[in-house]
This record gives structure tokens, sequence and C-alpha cells, in this order.
């Protein structure tokens, strides 16, 4: 395994009898990376996570993670990993403090008020039984244990699940703060706002298999815009003959004013959007709307039309 891979999975596959949750996939987390998986349910992202806390095992494959096997590595390699699982379960009349330093005496020392910061930072009151708490603080509590000891590893299985924004974006400030300090953040999700704005790289996986594995940044350059210009001075004719010839451009209006002294255009731009912004600066433009790249329109294109549920 190189040194600058925290997980490293190579020709992956887990079969439960006939059904195949994962099917020989190859995957590699680089140390320091924030890296996001999304797919819609079912897809494979908590089984890939369960294999690196050996929760499960592989049919086929081999599988490092921080240099380890999860086969062999034991409770040494637990303890360098916090893990926030996709379906968390906690209950017991047992106060939320009182659990998270049941959990610090098995994961290993915790900073001298680590665990307050963390609970004050995310809204989460540690003085109440944990079966009075709703889904969202249970979920908040599960950040916390995954975070307070500080690992080199963290492993967060649809982390924000239940969260209202606000501490949403709390969670993604620490994960931010967690790639500063050198840790490596192995996250999956099937909302792509979350991803793209924190991870380095992106695995989208469908029916147990890596359908491809970019940077956000190439995601966006696939992504979709939705583009409305208004042209002052100027007929339909003379702007739609300039767009004539981008090529990715669809959904193209072009329409006169209601005023008659102008044009509007509306179209679908995939990809760069340069050649069109080129094609219309020599116009006068009194009016231009630009929606933000829509990632998830271009990764359903990669899984083909509509995606899976």
């Amino acid at each position: 395994m190189r040194q600058s891979a925290a997980v490293e999975l190579s020709g992956v596959s887990k079969q439960y009898g006939n059904a195949t949750a994962l099917d020989g996939i190859d995957l590699t987390v680089e140390a320091g990376s924030v890296f996001g998986m999304i797919g819609p349910n079912g897809a494979g992202k908590t089984t890939t996570m369960r294999l690196l806390l050996d929760i499960i095992r592989p049919t086929a494959g081999s599988i490092r993670v921080l240099g380890i096997d999860p086969m062999n590595g034991g409770a040494e390699l637990r303890r360098r990993i916090g893990y926030l699982p996709g379906e968390l379960r906690l209950e017991g009349r047992v106060t939320g403090r009182s659990l998270l330093e049941h959990y610090a005496r098995i994961s290993g020392p915790v900073g001298p008020g680590a665990i307050d910061a963390l609970a004050e930072r995310l809204g989460v009151q540690l003085d109440r039984a944990v079966r009075t708490l709703s889904k969202g603080n249970k979920q908040k509590l599960g950040l916390v244990q995954a975070f307070m000891h500080r690992p080199p590893l963290l492993v967060l299985d649809e982390p924000t699940s239940g969260l209202d924004p606000l501490v949403q974006r709390e969670f993604l400030a620490m994960v931010r703060e967690a790639r500063e300090a050198g840790q490596t953040v192995f996250l999956s999700s099937h909302v792509l706002s979350e991803i793209q704005q924190v991870a380095d790289a992106v695995a989208i996986v469908r029916s147990g298999r890596i359908v491809t594995v970019s940077s956000v940044e190439g995601l966006r350059e696939t992504a979709v815009r939705r583009v409305r210009v208004g042209f002052a001075d100027t007929t339909p004719e003379a702007v739609g003959a300039r767009l004539a010839g981008i090529r990715n451009l669809s959904d193209l209006a072009v329409t006169g004013t209601a005023t008659g002294t102008g044009t509007e255009v509306r179209a679908t731009v995939s990809g760069d959007i340069d050649p069109f912004v080129k094609a219309i600066a020599s116009f006068a433009i009194v009016d231009l709307a630009i929606e933000e790249p829509d990632l998830e329109e271009s990764v359903l294109k990669l899984y083909g039309v509509g995606g899976e549920s």
C-alpha cells in the first residue's frame, strides 16, 4: 500500500447468497483528504464502510486501512478510526455524557474539554437520557463520539441524516478542520450539495459498482447550467446565427422581446460555458442569469436516465 493512501480496496466483492452488494470495486482514498461516496440507497456505500471496520468481510479482494488489513487490525486499528454508522441506534437510561465517556474509554485518549466543545458546536445536551433524545440529537452524539479522539481516519455513513441546516453547516466546518489537521475523512451521502462543499474527490456508485471517481471540479466541468440572456438592439436571427455552432447547447430558445427592440435567449449549457460566453460577448447584454452547476443532473447522466431509487 502506498504511504499516501489511507484506504485502498482492490477487486473487492461482497456476496449475500445470490445477491451482489459489491462487484469488484477498486478505490483509493488519499491520506489527509476528504473523500465522498455518492449513490442511491442500496448502491453499496454502507457495505463498503462496514468492510473497512471489519464488521463484515469481503467475499473477494483485498483491503488496507491505514496500512493494515482490517481482518488483522483488531481493536488497535479500530481505535484509530472514528466511525458513524448509517443506522445509529442509541438507547438506554444513561445520559449522553455517560455514553460518550464510555466510548472514550474504548477509543483511547480524548483531550480535556473535547467532548464539551464538540457538544456545544453541535448543540446537543449531554445531561439528558439518551432514550429521550430525538433522531437528530442522537446523530449529534454519534458525531461527537466519532470526532472526539481526533482519529487519523473518520468513516462517516450519511453523517448529516436528521440534522437541521445550521448543524449541517457546522458539521461541514468540522470536516474541513479535520482535513487541515491531517486527518482523512471518508463520508457517504446521497445529497450532492454537502459533498461538493468539502470533498477533494468523489466516487459515484451504482448497483455495487463504481461508475466513476472524479474531483468535484471534474464533476462541475460536466455539469449542466441553465442560462437566460437578454440582449438590446438586436434580432433573434442575428443571435441565433451566432449560437448555431455551439455544440454543447441544448433546449435553445431565441425569441424577440415584448417591445420588439431586443432578443431573449434561454438555453442549457452542458460542460464548458466559455464558448457560449464568447459567442454572446459581441452583443449588448441587458440581463444575464446563470444557474449554478447542477451536479445531481450530471451524476444522473452517469447513472443513466433516472438513476436508481
